[in-house]
């Protein structure tokens, strides 16, 4: 049956993300802090994944490690088959700009330009013409239901809206992988879920694969698996019903 063929495929098929025996040792000798102490990850297209623990459980550093924002020490990261490892830091640098989108709980927009600027800047690395990228850009912050606000500046935003605009700079490339570090840290919970409502529709509805670290089991249950790690380790990981299945 083409059904049986189609998961045969995806099951043969490299996933997007895979860590062996992942290490990362910061300092020396007794100073020594291990963060990673052998992790083994794998996230598969269209996942959409909760990565949980305590302060200083390696969570973050593994997210900086998938971002290509550190290298581990031993072990191997191969992003579509691919191994990181051995990337140079030109081509790391290129893997994050083509490949990878990122969200982070401050935000990060520039305060003196309007959110489809701040929308754009990815898109200015890319070499786009300016009119492509307004109409690219337009279109991803009608995707987070901001079309309205093109020309406010995040002092004119509230803090879900600038999140948003975060979220919208974050797809405008068609990113295979949304690296989202406490996307709601700074929110209330209204705001918070409306941010994990627009974060589940849009990995329904346009299949991007998606890494949370989160510390609040309340968000981590939007996500359809979550991982939870302790002291280095990756100690549990769960398959759940995700809070927002619902949603898109």
């Amino acid at each position: 049956m083409p059904g049986d063929r189609a998961r045969e495929d995806d099951r043969t098929a490299p996933p997007l993300v895979q860590l062996s025996g992942v290490t990362k040792v910061y300092g020396g000798g007794e100073a020594a802090v291990v963060a990673l102490a052998g992790i083994d990850l794998r996230i598969d297209d269209g996942e959409f994944v909760a990565i949980m623990g305590p302060s200083g459980s390696g969570k973050s550093t593994c997210m900086n490690v998938l971002g290509c924002l550190d290298t581990p020490t031993s072990g191997s990261y191969r992003f579509r088959g691919v191994e990181v490892t051995s990337l140079s830091r030109r081509q790391r640098a290129l893997l994050r700009r083509y490949y990878l989108g990122f969200v982070f709980q401050g935000y990060n927009l520039l305060n003196r330009t309007t959110a489809l600027e701040n929308v754009e800047v990815p898109l200015i690395y890319r070499g786009l013409p300016r009119a492509e990228r307004h109409r690219v850009a337009s279109e991803a912050l009608a995707a987070v239901g901001l079309a309205d606000r093109a020309d406010h500046t995040p002092a004119e935003l509230s803090g879900g809206q600038q999140q948003r605009v975060a979220i919208a700079r974050a797809i405008v490339t068609e990113p295979a992988l949304l690296l989202a570090d406490e996307p709601t840290g700074n929110l209330d919970s209204k705001l918070s879920r409306e941010i994990m409502e627009l974060i589940v529709q849009l990995n329904a509805t346009r299949g991007i694969t998606i890494a949370m670290v989160t510390h609040d089991p309340d968000m981590a249950a939007y996500a359809r698996r979550t991982v939870r790690f302790h002291d280095g380790r990756v100690i549990a990981d769960e398959r759940t019903t995700p809070a927002g299945a619902a949603v898109g």
